[in-house]
């Protein structure tokens, strides 16, 4: 019987590289144009580079981590795990597989109860298992427990965006203030940051508003903003000033006292992250909201931090053209004034809407050119941060699925003395994803997190799938994961 489970294990992972193509060859093309890959690399551009565009720093020679031995590399994952996580990523590089997900999720099937019944927990017992943490914080807690037993650690991320109105945002800050609080139940720190999405908090609306004020005042610094806090500067010269075409009228009283109740949610978040010792992650959005929410996150990092320790991280997209100054003057700016702050880097997550918006407008895009350029800025932020980091300076979280982005990282901090324990170095991938890269790092000694969504499933599967239609190459080209998956699995099964 043994052996006949064996067997039959051992034909279905030869099969699923021919069953992946087999379905992919008979899938419906993708009506939409999809964004072009983020978040792995591509081949080099053979074309010279344009002037003004970013500037691939060089390569270190030390070689960073081993990604060859994949017995090595996945001995703290179950066999189980293994054949589910192999199979899950083969469907989900599926083309098609995203367009498909939106189509269900947004259709009439979902307003009746039997079918949307159905639905939800076929998502639930395959991607929402693979890519989530759980439906309540105490199953999410019992996933953070085995990231920990394998040597990861967990930003632990509530699903929460996008509230209409204050008493969506006061609900939401409840469950804030829970998800801080169940990190004192552990002994150790396996969770490494709290994720908290300002629109969460503040409706979108009002931070329209508030981006608004702010860019027409970077425009004319005549613009008195009496709502204003001291902040770092969030705008630079190349930075999209578009949305603002005219000058926008003052808040009005009711706006003000709305600004004041989201800063005060904001606050609370603070002081509850700074008594349980977590810090906060403030999540990054489209650039039409950005600088409300930059604002927002610099002036609560001026209010709270932990001694020389940054108690707030901002996250920078790097496929925005103006992602490296941006990051510059921040960081100057908190230097000079005695502040400590961390940054999240990552590739970006609005491509295609900002790109269709600027061509609404006749403007030039925010981002990159090409995802060679994109490539490059996310190295050279990575580059000026670990930098800053060598000589005493900074904290980052390099958040990335590139292998050679995660290879170039790890060799420029050996390169440049930063200890594999400095806690002012961090790497995070999504929960699910890349978990060569994650497992290659940890094994190297470098401290490694995994971006953990959390919820009920209807609540967290939208904001997944618009991440997923936003950034389809993300997964169907997560072809190192599945084949060193399936290399492993067949060594665990060979007779």
């Amino acid at each position: 019987m043994a052996s006949r489970s064996v067997s039959v294990h051992q034909k279905l992972l030869r099969t699923l590289p021919f069953f992946s193509r087999r379905l992919k060859s008979t899938a419906s093309p993708s009506t939409s144009s999809g964004a072009p890959n983020l978040n792995f690399p591509e081949k080099p551009d053979p074309e010279p580079k344009k002037p003004g565009t970013p500037k691939k720093p060089s390569t270190p020679k030390e070689p960073p981590f081993n990604l060859d031995d994949y017995k090595e590399l996945f001995s703290s994952v179950s066999t189980r795990k293994l054949i589910r996580s192999t199979v899950t990523l083969h469907l989900a590089a599926m083309e098609g597989m995203v367009d498909l997900g939106s189509t269900v999720m947004n259709s009439r099937l979902m307003k009746s109860s039997i079918p949307r019944k159905m639905v939800l927990e076929s998502i639930e017992r395959t991607f929402y298992d693979h890519f989530c943490g759980g439906k309540t914080l105490g199953e999410a807690d019992k996933t953070v427990k085995k990231l920990w037993d394998s040597g990861l650690r967990a930003m632990l991320d509530y699903g929460l965006e996008n509230a209409l109105d204050n008493a969506a945002c006061d609900r939401n800050l409840d469950e804030f203030i829970l998800t801080i609080d169940s990190t004192k139940l552990f002994a150790t720190s396996p969770v490494s940051f709290i994720v908290v999405k300002v629109t969460a908090i503040c409706p979108p609306g009002l931070l329209r508003r508030v981006s608004a004020l702010l860019r027409w005042e970077y425009k004319d610094n005549s613009l008195h903003l009496p709502w204003k806090l001291k902040s770092f500067p969030i705008f630079v010269d190349s930075s999209p000033l578009y949305h603002t075409l005219e000058k926008p009228e003052p808040l009005t009283p009711d706006e003000e006292r709305d600004l004041e109740l989201a800063y005060n949610r904001l606050i609370k978040i603070c002081e509850r992250s700074k008594q349980a010792n977590v810090p906060l992650l403030i999540d990054a959005e489209d650039t039409l909201i950005q600088p409300a929410i930059d604002y927002f996150t610099y002036s609560a990092a001026i209010k709270y931090h932990r001694d020389d320790s940054p108690l707030i991280f901002n996250t920078i997209q790097a496929y925005l053209k103006d992602a490296r100054e941006r990051l510059v003057i921040a960081k100057k700016a908190a230097d000079e004034m005695g502040v400590p702050i961390g940054f999240k880097l990552v590739r970006g997550a609005y491509m295609s809407s900002e790109k269709r918006f600027a061509l609404s407008l006749g403007v030039n895009s925010p981002i990159h050119d090409s995802i060679e350029d994109t490539h490059a800025c996310y190295d050279d932020c990575a580059a000026f941060m670990l930098e800053e980091i060598a000589k005493g300076s900074g904290s980052v979280v390099l958040a990335t699925h590139n292998l050679e982005s995660g290879k170039f990282a790890a060799a420029k901090a050996v390169d440049l003395g930063i200890k594999k324990e400095n806690q002012n170095l961090q790497f995070a991938q999504l929960y699910g994803m890349a978990e060569a890269l994650s497992f290659g790092l940890r094994n190297a000694g470098f401290k490694v997190s995994k971006y953990l969504p959390f919820g009920p499933v209807e609540q967290v599967m939208p904001y997944l799938l618009r991440r997923a239609e936003e950034n389809k190459g993300l997964l169907s080209t997560s072809s190192l994961d599945r084949e060193l998956m399936r290399k492993e699995l067949m060594r665990r099964f060979r007779p």
